[in-house]
C-alpha cells in the first residue's frame, strides 16, 4: 500500500535573521526594532531615498559564511548583490536587495548537506538580504480591511537558505527546520526564540503536479499543518493545479490563493550598481571556520560515545545550546550522566512543556540539580523523592 505523501516532493526556503547583529544589514540604523514605535528606525539608506548610499555590514558577511560552513556549503570567493524588483507595500524602495544565481549572480554559499533523523537534504546555497518591513491586519489578511505598515524591520540582514526538494513529507519537513535551527542557534548568529527570527516559506508538488509555494508559516507546527493541508487540496484538485502563491491562514488552518506565481523575469533582477563585487579570500574563510563552536552533530557524537548517552536522550540534550550547556555545566558538580541526562530530556522537559515554560526560564540551575542528583548516588534521597 502507497503511503499518503508517495510522490511528494518538498523544498524549503528558510529565512533566517542575523540576531547577533546591532545594526541593519547596509546602515547604521539599530537591528533592536521588537517592541519599538512603529517607523521610527528608518534612515534614508533603508527607505531607499535618492541618494543615499548602502554599505554593507561586515558582520553580516561574517555571519553568512559561518552559517555556510556550518551546514557544509562551499563558500563563494566572488559574491556580489542583485536588486530584486517587486512593488508591494511591505518594500518602501519597491525593490529588494539580495543576491541571484543566475545571469552572473554570485551567491555567497552553494552545495551544502544537512542530515536529519528521516533523511539528509541538500542545500543549494545560502543568499544575504534585507528583511522587508511588516504588514499587520485587523484579523486575517483574506478578511481585513485596513493594512498597517512598521517598515522598522526594513532592512535587516537575513540569509535566505534554500533546499532542494529532498524532504518527502511534512514531518521530514519539520524535523529539518529544527535541525537547522539548532545549528544557527549553536554558532550564536540566530536567536529562533525572537519572533520572526525564523520563517520558512514551502514549496511543494505532487506526482505530475504543479509546484505551489506557501507563504506566512509562523512555526515550525505550523509548517508540518500548512504541508498536510496542501498536499491534501493537492491531491483533491490535481487535474486543475496551477502554480500559484497561496497564504496559510492558521486560524482557519487553510491555504488560499495569494496571487499566481511570478517567473523570474517578472522580478527584473540586476545587479545592484551601489554595491560592488565582494572579493572573499580563502584565509578570511578558514579564519572563520577556525571560529566555529561544537556544532550539535559533533556535539552528538561525543554525548554517544563519549559520556554513553543513548541516542534518543542526546537527540534531545543537542536540540537546544541552551540545554546542552545545561547538562554539561551540571556534570562538572556531580559527574552521573546516565541519571542527570534523563531527568533533563524526560521530567524536566515535560514540565517545561506542559507548563509552556522555556528552558531559560528554568527556576533550578545546573549546580542545584547536581547536587540532587549527588544525593541520589548517594543514597541520601530516593529518585522519586528527588522528582
Amino acid at each position: 500500500m502507497s503511503s499518503s505523501t508517495d510522490g511528494v516532493k518538498i523544498g524549503l526556503e528558510i529565512h533566517c535573521q542575523l540576531t547577533s547583529l546591532n545594526t541593519k544589514m547596509f546602515c547604521n540604523c539599530s537591528a533592536d526594532y521588537r517592541g519599538k514605535p512603529p517607523n521610527t528606525l528608518l534612515c534614508n539608506v533603508c527607505a531607499g531615498l535618492p541618494g543615499s548610499l548602502p554599505v554593507l555590514n561586515k558582520r553580516a558577511l561574517e555571519a553568512a559564511i559561518k552559517i555556510g560552513l556550518a551546514i557544509n556549503c562551499k563558500i563563494s570567493n566572488k559574491s556580489n548583490f542583485f536588486r530584486k524588483n517587486y512593488f508591494y507595500p511591505d518594500s518602501p524602495k519597491n525593490y529588494q536587495i539580495t543576491q541571484y544565481d543566475k545571469a552572473g549572480g554570485i551567491a555567497i554559499a552553494n552545495e551544502g548537506y544537512v542530515e536529519t533523523n528521516l533523511g539528509g537534504v541538500r542545500i543549494t546555497r545560502i543568499q544575504m538580504e534585507e528583511d522587508p518591513g511588516k504588514l499587520q491586519y485587523e484579523g486575517s489578511i483574506t478578511t481585513s480591511s485596513n493594512t498597517l505598515i512598521d517598515y522598522n524591520r526594513a532592512g535587516i540582514s537575513l540569509v535566505e537558505i534554500v533546499t532542494e526538494p529532498d524532504l518527502v513529507s511534512p514531518k521530514h519537513a519539520r524535523e529539518f527546520l529544527n535541525t537547522i535551527q539548532s545549528i544557527v542557534e549553536a554558532i550564536g548568529e540566530c536567536d529562533s526564540k525572537l519572533d520572526g527570527s525564523m520563517r520558512a516559506d514551502a514549496n511543494v508538488s505532487i506526482t505530475d503536479g504543479r509546484r505551489v509555494e506557501v507563504k506566512n508559516i509562523s512555526s515550525f507546527k505550523e509548517v508540518e499543518r500548512a504541508l498536510n493541508f496542501e498536499i491534501t487540496r493537492q491531491k483533491t484538485i490535481q487535474a486543475a493545479s496551477k502554480m500559484e502563491t497561496r497564504h496559510w491562514d492558521d486560524v482557519r488552518r487553510v491555504t488560499v490563493t495569494l496571487r499566481v506565481k511570478e517567473d523570474e523575469e517578472g522580478y527584473r533582477y540586476f545587479p545592484d550598481p551601489d554595491l560592488p563585487p565582494m572579493n572573499i579570500s580563502d584565509d578570511y574563510i578558514e579564519q572563520l571556520k577556525n571560529s566555529l563552536p561544537e556544532l550539535p552533530e559533533k556535539r552528538f557524537i561525543r554525548f554517544t560515545n563519549d559520556i554513553k548517552l543513548p541516542r534518543e536522550i542526546a537527540r534531545i540534550l543537542i536540540k537546544n545550546k541552551v540545554i546542552a550547556d545545561y547538562f554539561e555545566e551540571s556534570l562538572k558538580y556531580e559527574n552521573n550522566p546516565k541519571l542527570i541526562s534523563s531527568w533533563i530530556a524526560t521530567d524536566i522537559m515535560g514540565y517545561l512543556n506542559r507548563n509552556n515554560i522555556n528552558f531559560i526560564d528554568l527556576s533550578i540551575d545546573a549546580k542545584s540539580l547536581a547536587t540532587l542528583a549527588k544525593s541520589v548516588s548517594d543514597s541520601q534521597i530516593n529518585e522519586y523523592t528527588a522528582k
